[in-house]
């Protein structure tokens, strides 16, 4: 069984940093979620500071990075920029708000960057309509639909408003943070063009949701494209980390700093393939999106984790559609039901 390497005892306390590598702090901020915090960093950078990250548009969040800041941040030694690794709320809620506190620009990947704004912006009665369209398609009753009440919307509530501009972020770019390159490397698949950073002089990853140490990134077919095929685009993008040291230290979004980095990426590559065998068999007979939910998922799920586990579900069956395993129909009711191929 696959365990990584955690080098650091403890995690950091709310408002406080921990030096995880030369001039790399780990920051802890809360979620009001079931995963109940984010790791955020902050990057010395010559005469200044960078940030990786913000966590969520919420009071005790804000209040948080205010102590950091009367902390770190001087005329001498300011904030430069705000890096967002994606345009999930917990990585990019307090960027807007940052950003404009210290006069800083952005720096994103443009398909993040703008699915956020996109997002961010599209009337909550338009949502909604596809949201009630999307979940009904997949084979929620009238109860679970309910749970979709709400979500629309919701988006803008945990994001403050994001940068009209930015300054974009490029696959393989490598530049400067003080006195050390680091190299964008983009992932796929938990979101859309996910920039991780790749530092070698520190031997450094700052994986963001891409590469988690005991849970797995969410990988999830979402109402704005409902065709996609998520699963390929992650496995595929999981391979452009396996060049990398195996003693990298690996900061992720969620859990604590680790070392183990090919291990993980073999035992998430393993994982995804034991689903699609589950999957499969779930397909044997037609089944909507809920019934191959309620075999891949058997714990009770709030609604909150409903809308993951119904995506990854989703995700999984678009996987074996595109390698010709599983057919897709469309009854009468307008309900997507799914059939291994004989």
């Amino acid at each position: 069984m696959y365990e990584p390497d955690y080098p650091f005892a403890g995690t950091p306390d709310i408002g406080t940093t921990t030096e995880v590598a030369p001039g790399v702090h780990w920051l802890r901020m809360p979620l009001p979620f079931k995963l109940d915090h984010i790791n955020l960093w902050l990057l010395e950078d010559g005469d200044g500071w960078t940030i990786v990250d913000t966590g969520i548009w919420r009071d005790e969040v804000m209040e948080a990075w205010q102590a950091i800041a009367a902390a770190r941040f001087t005329d001498a030694k300011p904030l430069k920029r705000v890096i967002v690794t994606h345009f999930h709320p917990d990585h990019v809620g307090l960027a807007g708000w940052l950003c404009e506190r210290f006069n800083v620009p952005l720096w994103m990947t443009l398909t993040e960057w703008t699915f956020g704004r996109m997002t961010r912006a599209d009337a909550p009665e338009v949502l909604q309509e596809n949201f009630e369209k999307f979940y009904r398609a997949s084979g929620f009753d009238d109860e679970m639909i309910k749970a979709v009440e709400g979500r629309a919307g919701r988006y803008g509530r945990i994001v403050s408003p994001i940068p009209a501009a930015m300054r974009r972020l490029w696959d393989d770019e490598v530049f400067t943070i003080g006195d050390n390159n680091w190299r964008v490397i983009v992932g796929t698949g938990h979101a859309p063009e996910h920039a991780c950073l790749y530092c070698k002089d520190l031997n450094v990853l700052i994986s963001g949701d891409q590469v988690l140490p005991r849970i797995t990134p969410n990988v999830a077919v979402w109402p704005q494209e409902p065709e996609a095929n998520p699963l390929d685009l992650y496995l595929k993008s999981l391979d452009r980390f396996r060049d990398l040291p195996e003693e990298t230290l690996v900061l992720p979004s969620h859990d604590w700093p680790f070392r183990g980095l090919s291990g993980r990426i073999d035992y998430l590559t393993d994982h995804h393939e034991e689903r699609l065998v589950d999957t499969l068999a779930a397909c044997e007979d037609l089944v909507d999106g809920v019934g191959v939910l309620r075999r891949l998922f058997t714990r009770k799920l709030d609604d909150h984790q409903l809308f993951f586990a119904i995506g990854e579900s989703l995700a999984h069956v678009h996987h074996l559609i595109g390698q010709g395993r599983v057919q897709r129909e469309t009854g009468a009711d307008g309900i997507h039901r799914f059939q291994r191929v004989a």
